[in-house]
């Protein structure tokens, strides 16, 4: 397991105790830190050269980074330790055609490569994570006992989507939906909380929604949590991050000229909140003063 971060390294946890053999290396090794010193199951090397080295051929490497130039350094140092016949399964967030592209530099070196959507977040330690994978029935066939390992169950929560790419596209897809789910629940707690002669309380109506539901969810679950603080609003500032596979669905739509306009409106919505939309913002309030005669607020206040 390459990259022991939050993601990887609860992956390493779990994989050693389902009873595989795990090496891992990670920036932090390097360093001469062990962020799983705690995990008898899991070997951490100080040098990614010796973690390969410990792994019985064919060796299955599987990587855990930042998707673009961090997993592409990786590779890159892989294709001159691995031999042929070992295999590389990249199950960060990369984009699908990234991983077609890797799939074809890795041939040549006659080292396999699989792409593997991960979701489950940090709770995928004690509840299984959700997989997808895009491989050759070959490797998924050596896949299979790290998958079943991985998962919510030996048979539940994974799955050969198809061939090299199928993995992150599946990936990319759900994210998309994430978006649109997690954006409809934000403006519907948003408008109940718009009306304060109600006085509704929001973490009574998030739990109410947990039962007998159409809209329960995890999302839901994770927002009656949330909520349970009365302080939450207060203690958070109101950007959101987008990780770049929203973006890769929108693309994907166009590409395919596929109407999702809820998933581009939800991703247009994050852009706003990281301030992108402050100077079309700032025109029209200067188009209303300059038709209407209508003030405008000082960017200092």
């Amino acid at each position: 397991m390459i990259g022991l971060g939050r993601m990887g390294g609860n992956m390493a946890r779990r994989l050693a105790r389902a009873g595989l053999t795990v090496h891992g290396f990670d920036a932090l090794a390097a360093q001469g830190e062990n962020p799983l010193a705690d995990e008898p199951g899991v070997q951490v090397h100080a040098d990614l050269a010796r973690c390969i080295a410990a792994l019985p051929a064919p060796r299955v490497v599987w990587l855990m980074l930042p998707a673009g130039d961090a997993t592409d350094a990786v590779i890159a140092q892989l294709r001159g330790l691995l031999k042929a016949g070992d295999l590389i399964v990249d199950g960060g967030n990369a984009n699908y055609l990234s991983s077609q592209a890797q799939e074809k530099r890795l041939i040549a070196d006659q080292i396999g490569f699989a792409d593997c959507g991960v979701s489950g977040g940090i709770w995928g330690l004690q509840n299984g994570y959700c997989l997808m994978f895009g491989a050759s029935t070959e490797h998924m066939t050596r896949l299979r006992a790290i998958a079943q390992a991985l998962a919510v169950g030996p048979d539940t929560g994974w799955l050969h989507c198809g061939p090299v790419g199928a993995g992150h596209f599946s990936k990319m897809i759900h994210n998309g939906i994430e978006y649109g789910m997690m954006q409809s629940i934000a403006e519907g707690f948003a408008l109940l909380k718009g009306k304060p002669q109600f006085n509704i309380d929001l973490a009574q109506v998030a739990e109410l929604w947990r039962h007998g539901s159409v809209v329960r969810s995890w999302l839901l679950d994770l927002t009656a949590t949330a909520l349970k603080d009365p302080k939450a609003f207060e203690s958070v500032g109101p950007l959101v991050a987008d990780s770049g596979e929203g973006r890769w669905t929108v693309d994907e739509a166009i590409r395919q000229g596929t109407p999702a306009p809820v998933i581009a409106m939800a991703l247009m919505s994050r852009f706003d909140s990281q301030g992108s939309a402050d100077n079309a913002n700032k025109l029209l309030s200067l188009m209303r003063k300059g038709f209407g005669g209508h003030t405008t607020q000082r960017a200092d206040s």
